[in-house]
C-alpha cells in the first residue's frame, strides 16, 4: 500500500495524518503547546515545542505503517507570518514572534499614516498591520535594536523546521505572499519593503514552489520520526490558502470559511488581486491560484475566553452551547464586537477592542453566550461584504474548522449571510490539501483538481427565515459600531498599556 501524510503547523497544535492514496484517512495525531499572550501584545510560542511535535506527531501515524507499505511523501500546510530570528551561525534569537503578536502597532501606525504602507499592500498583497512581517522588522529594528544588529537570518516556522531537518535555507511561495516583503507581480523580494526594514535580500530565504521536495534527511530526525532517511518532504503551502483547496472552494464564486483559533473567508482567483481600500489580502496557493480573502482575529479563541471567564471554566464548550440555543436570534438585542485581540479584517486595527453593545436588566449569560458567537459571524460578513466588492459574488460557501462541530454556529453563520453553508465530510482539510499538492509534486497527479474526488459528500445547512429579520436589523447596527469606534480603540488600548507598563 502506498501513503502520504499531511502536517498542519497550526497556532495551538500541530497535526499529522496518514492518508492512503485515495484520500482515505488512516490515522492522526496532534500534539498541543502553548501560545504566550501578555498585554505589551506579544504572542509567541516556542520554535522547540512546535519541532518536537512535528516529531512526535508524525512518529504516532507512521507506526501504522508496515515494512511493505510505501510512505510516498510529507507534505506541509503552516500557520502564516511567523517570524524567527537567527545569527550568522543559525543560532535563533527570538521565539516564533506569531501572527498574533500586535507589538509591533505603533511602526504599522506610522507606516499607515506616511502613505508608503498602502503602496507597499499594493504591491505585496499583505494588509498593513502588526501580524506581518514586514511590521514585526520593524519593531524589532526599534525596539529590539541588539537582536536586530545579531540577527543575518530570518525564517518562518517551516522553513525552521525544514532547515533543521535538511540544512536548507527556503521559504514556499505562498508564505512568502503573507510577509508583506513579497511583490506578488513580479514575484520576487520587494525592494521598497526590503529598504524600509533595513534588510538585504540575503537575509532572506530562497523562495520556491510549494511542490518543491527534499530529500536526505538528518538520520538522528529520521529515527525519532520513524521514517526513512530518504523520504521526500513536500514543502507545501500556508494554511489559509490550503483550506480553500482542503474544502474543494478553488473554483470562481465559491468562497472557503474556516475558523479555528481564528478564522477567514477567501475565494481562489487566477491572478492576484488587490483592493483599493486594502481591505483583503491576496496570498498565492501556487502560481496558477490566488486566494483573495480576509483573515479575522475572532474565532474560536474568543469563545474560548467566554468558557473560562463568563462560566469560570466549569461548562462545556457543548453545555455553553444549549445555553446560548434558548437565548434566539439576535440575543434579544445584544451584540457583541469580538475584537479581544485587536482585528485583522476588515477593519485592520490592532487597537481594536471587545466590547458588548446594548446590554439591559433582561440580558443573561445565556444572551451574552449567544451574542459571542454571533459577533464572529457578523464581522465575517463584514469581510465578505468587502471580499465581494473585490472578487464578485458568493454563489457557494465551503466551511471547515473546529467550529463545524456546532449546528448552532453553522446555523448563524447560514441565517446571517442568507446562504446554505456546505460542510464536507473531510474535517483534516490542511492536512488532506498538503498531500494532494504533494501527489502534484511527485507527478502522481497533474491538477489539483483531483480534490474533487478526495473532499466527500458535503452536508448542507440551510438558512432558516425565521431569523432574517433579526440578522438584518442588527447586522447594520454592528457594522457602523465598528467603523466608529477606531479613535476610542486606540484611547483605551494606550489606556491599558500604560497601565501594563504602570504594573
Amino acid at each position: 500500500m502506498q501513503y502520504l501524510i499531511g502536517v498542519d503547523l497550526g497556532t495551538t497544535a500541530t497535526k499529522a495524518v496518514l492518508f492512503k492514496v485515495n484520500g482515505e484517512i488512516v490515522a492522526n495525531s496532534s500534539q498541543a503547546y502553548d501560545l504566550h499572550r501578555d498585554l505589551s501584545g506579544m504572542a509567541e510560542e516556542s520554535y522547540q515545542d512546535i519541532f518536537d511535535a512535528v516529531l512526535v506527531t508524525i512518529r504516532e501515524v507512521s507506526i501504522n505503517l508496515n515494512e511493505t507499505d510505501e510512505l510516498l511523501a510529507v507534505s506541509f500546510s503552516s500557520q502564516m507570518h511567523s517570524l524567527i530570528a537567527l545569527t550568522e551561525e543559525w543560532c535563533e534569537l527570538t521565539e516564533v514572534i506569531t501572527w498574533a503578536d500586535t507589538r509591533a502597532v505603533k511602526y504599522t501606525e506610522e507606516l499607515k499614516a506616511s502613505g508608503k504602507g498602502f503602496e507597499i499592500y499594493q504591491r505585496t498583497g499583505t494588509p498593513i498591520h502588526p501580524m506581518a512581517p514586514l511590521s514585526k522588522l520593524l519593531w524589532l529594528k526599534n525596539e529590539k535594536a541588539d537582536i536586530y544588529a545579531q540577527a543575518k537570518h530570518y525564517l518562518d516556522i517551516k522553513g525552521y523546521i525544514f532547515g533543521r531537518l535538511f540544512d536548507v535555507n527556503k521559504m514556499d511561495l505562498s508564505i512568502a505572499t503573507g510577509t508583506g516583503l513579497f511583490n506578488i507581480f513580479n514575484l520576487d523580494w520587494d525592494e521598497e519593503a526590503l529598504e524600509l526594514t533595513g534588510l538585504k535580500k540575503a537575509q532572506l530565504p530562497q523562495v520556491v514552489e510549494p511542490y518543491e521536495i527534499e530529500q536526505g534527511m538528518k538520520h538522528e530526525f529520521a529515527m525519532k520520526m520513524g521514517i526513512p532517511v530518504d523520504t521526500k518532504f513536500v514543502w507545501g503551502a500556508a494554511d489559509g490558502p490550503l483550506s480553500n483547496l482542503g474544502v474543494n472552494a478553488i473554483k470562481p464564486g465559491v468562497a472557503a470559511i474556516t475558523i479555528g483559533t481564528s478564522g477567514a473567508i477567501r475565494v481562489v482567483t487566477d491572478q492576484p488581486k488587490t483592493d483599493s481600500k486594502a481591505r483583503t489580502f491576496t496570498y498565492a496557493l501556487d502560481k496558477e491560484h490566488w486566494v483573495v480573502g480576509g483573515p479575522v482575529n475572532s474565532g474560536g479563541d474568543v469563545y474560548r475566553w467566554v468558557r473560562d471567564s463568563l462560566f469560570d471554566g466549569k461548562l462545556s464548550f457543548d453545555e455553553i452551547t444549549e445555553l446560548a440555543q434558548k437565548a434566539g436570534a439576535g440575543a434579544n438585542g445584544l451584540l457583541f464586537h469580538p475584537y479581544l485581540g485587536g482585528e485583522r479584517a476588515p477593519i485592520w486595527d490592532a487597537n481594536a477592542r471587545g466590547s458588548f453593545f446594548g446590554l439591559n436588566y433582561s440580558h443573561k449569560r445565556e444572551h451574552m453566550a449567544r451574542s459571542v458567537l454571533e459577533g464572529v459571524m457578523f464581522n465575517l460578513y463584514m469581510v465578505a461584504l468587502s471580499l465581494i466588492e473585490v472578487t464578485g459574488e458568493l454563489n457557494q460557501i465551503q466551511a471547515t474548522g473546529g467550529f463545524t462541530s456546532s449546528e448552532l454556529w453553522i446555523q448563524i453563520l447560514s441565517d446571517i449571510f442568507e446562504q446554505p453553508i456546505n460542510v464536507p465530510e473531510s474535517r483534516e482539510a490542511g492536512c488532506l490539501a498538503a498531500v494532494v499538492m504533494a501527489e502534484k509534486a511527485l507527478g502522481i497527479v497533474d491538477s489539483l483538481s483531483v480534490i474533487d474526488d478526495k473532499v466527500g459528500s458535503s452536508h448542507s445547512y440551510q438558512p432558516d427565515g425565521q431569523n432574517f429579520d433579526n440578522y438584518r436589523e442588527l447586522t447594520p447596527i454592528f457594522i457602523r459600531l465598528a467603523r466608529t469606534m477606531n479613535q476610542e480603540y486606540t484611547n483605551i488600548s494606550n489606556f491599558q498599556r500604560w497601565l501594563e507598563e504602570t504594573k
